[in-house]
């Protein structure tokens, strides 16, 4: 994006550079990221970014509105209500696929939004990780709106503690240890305190949470750092769990639940403009289109491109059990914008957004970037390739 600096880091790389950053990152806690890391930062021109934060606040200025709440119910009766949700959420994390306009320059699509929050922590470090190796970086921020390392740690521990001992708080997933993000759990156990617990560790006693310390004491739960994927939860049928989450608890959450079905692929049919691509709910289409090869078929509330169609034939249409639960989305053209040792690379920014209990607003204050050479971003789509992953978008100070 920034063709002196790509040219520059390009030049700079090698395979034992490449591997000093893994190696950084294995000695914080003896394992490597179960993740590809990427080769490189993405560099982020003005305009692009420019363009990011524009098509950021206009997704804030959607999920501000007084009349979100009841915009967004029907996503909660379509899959579960549980209390204590608050007024606002707490995470925001905006996936841009960086595409080609009409001109054939690069302009930012949103693929989705999510109300849950991502591998903060993780990409914090990551930007350390390579800038110890690049010094070139030190000319480069990761962080939006001036904010710096400091300033986005203590807004992300704000968020999550909210005035609680870290003791009191805990980072609840489904079997933490061996989860993809766990790279990302153990730099929060580390910078903000906080033990990642298994869903089914927690203890119930009347109304109130608790965990075992390390030390094997039990411990009151008094908020909850959430990172619990839902279709997985539902997946595991094998988990024995003390409590459910419809529970009425005498808990707080970082990362309510209801919040993940509120802003999620739900919202995208309201917003319109040239940063958002066309998207109708399956149960609002009358008529299948006669170009249905140009777009995807997309489950509302899955994660991390779990059961999305990308060839899409009248017939899968025809046997969606629940047309109220799935989307129509028109295809994007990705730009191979990264120009690696060996050819063009697709890119994908998720813009993070935190906002704490008595803030206005989100404030928009960091990224990751998923690089790619296959059909669709992902680990899963990259296998057996090069200079893709997940990276982090670095901006000139």
């Amino acid at each position: 994006m920034i063709s002196d600096y790509r040219d520059k880091f390009n030049q700079a790389f090698s395979k034992e550079k490449y591997q000093a950053v893994l190696d950084s990152i294995a000695a914080d806690f003896g394992h490597y990221p179960t993740f590809r890391v990427a080769e490189t930062p993405f560099f982020v021109n003005k305009k692009l970014k420019e363009q990011l934060l524009q098509a950021s606040e206009e997704i804030v200025s959607f999920i501000s509105k007084p009349d979100f709440k009841e915009l967004t119910q029907p996503a909660l009766d379509l899959t579960m209500d549980v209390e204590g949700e608050g007024d606002h959420t707490k995470f925001l994390a905006i996936d841009f696929g960086i595409c080609k306009s009409e001109d054939g320059s690069p302009i930012p699509k949103l693929i989705e939004v999510q109300g849950f929050p991502t591998i903060f922590n993780f990409q914090k470090n990551l930007f350390e990780k390579f800038k110890a190796v690049y010094p070139m970086l030190e000319d480069f921020t990761p962080y939006l709106n001036r904010h710096d390392a400091e300033s986005y740690t203590e807004m992300l521990r704000k968020v999550v503690l909210n005035g609680y001992q870290p003791h009191e708080v805990i980072l609840l997933e489904i079997d933490p240890k061996n989860q993809n993000t766990r790279i990302d759990f153990d730099y929060a156990q580390r910078d903000l305190g906080i033990e990642a617990i298994c869903v089914t560790e927690v203890i119930k006693e009347g109304n109130k949470l608790f965990y075992l310390n390390r030390d094997g004491l039990k411990t009151r739960i008094k908020r909850v750092y959430n990172r619990v994927i839902f279709d997985e939860l539902h997946a595991r049928t094998d988990l024995e769990m003390n409590f459910n989450f419809t529970d009425s608890l005498e808990v707080e959450w970082a990362g309510h639940p209801n919040w993940y079905n509120r802003i999620s692929k739900f919202i995208l049919p309201y917003l319109q403009g040239p940063y958002f691509i066309e998207s109708r709910l399956l149960s609002t289409i009358s008529t299948i289109p006669d170009d249905l090869e140009n777009y995807v078929l997309k489950p509302l509330f899955s994660f991390s491109g779990s059961g999305v169609i990308f060839h899409v034939t009248p017939e899968h249409l025809r046997s969606v059990k629940h047309p109220d639960q799935y989307m129509l989305q028109r295809k994007v053209e990705y730009l191979p914008i990264l120009q690696s040792p060996t050819g063009g690379v697709k890119a994908e920014i998720r813009i993070f957004a935190i906002w704490p209990e008595s803030d206005l607003k989100p404030t928009i204050i960091g990224n990751l970037v998923r690089l790619s050479r296959g059909e669709m971003i992902g680990v899963k789509f990259n296998k057996d390739k090069d200079w893709v992953g997940g990276s982090i978008g670095v901006f000139e100070k």
